[in-house]
């Protein structure tokens, strides 16, 4: 494991845009030198989104989506159409939760017009996604979604977990597709391998470190 930490000048720069009724983190993750970046996770509140892009002067080249609950993807396809960028991910494996997202508008009482999500393609494990001077890794870690997939820039040690980890918790595993022994086994043989100096953000509330995790998280130990 890495024990040095990488400077702010290597790391890519996060902006949280709190979205829908589930306080959901979109976040626009960019290069600070080129200003490149990709939306991931846009809900809901799509002109909030697309306003903070605009303040932050980020040329967005992609849409990445970690899962496809409504919550994370219900906004998609409508900023898709405003920002006329790729949408890219999750894994196929959830393309029967991406063809349902107004169906489970319907099941959580949410209301917007939200519009079930077609991506321009599907990721897999170990593709490596650019941003500016960042390479993003993909993995493919069920359990949350059957195709939730993660980012994480090696170089910088960061990642972006979803909804696989958060602070202290894990993500629920009782809506459909969901397997809680597929996902602890998602994040034991995926995330903690990564590092204790992994710094990551999540899809709901706080970030933290993988170590910290692997240390307090009592669904971990």
């Amino acid at each position: 494991m890495s024990s040095s930490r990488p400077s702010e000048a290597i790391r890519p720069r996060v902006e949280i845009v709190p979205v829908t009724p589930f306080a959901q983190n979109c976040a626009i993750l960019y290069d600070g030198d080129s200003m490149e970046g990709a939306v991931v996770d846009p809900g809901g509140d799509v002109e909030r989104i697309v306003a903070a892009v605009a303040r932050l002067g980020v040329t967005v080249a992609a849409i990445w989506l970690t899962h496809g609950h409504i919550d994370h993807a219900g906004g998609a396809m409508e900023l898709k159409d405003k920002l006329r960028v790729p949408l890219v991910g999750p894994h196929e494996a959830d393309r029967p939760l991406l063809e349902a997202i107004q169906n489970q508008a319907r099941m959580f009482g949410v209301p917007g017009a939200f519009r079930d999500v077609v991506p321009d393609r599907f990721l897999v494990e170990g593709e490596v996604l650019s941003l500016g001077r960042h390479r993003f890794e993909v993995l493919h870690c069920p359990g949350h979604a059957p195709g939730h997939v993660v980012f994480f820039e090696r170089k910088a040690r960061f990642l972006h977990a979803g909804d696989v980890l958060f602070r202290g918790s894990v993500g629920r595993t009782d809506l459909w597709g969901g397997d809680h022994a597929a996902l602890i086994r998602s994040i034991k043989t995926k995330l903690l391998p990564l590092g204790d100096d992994v710094d990551f953000i999540c899809g709901h509330g706080p970030g933290g470190t993988l170590g910290q995790e692997r240390l307090t998280n009592p669904f971990l130990n």
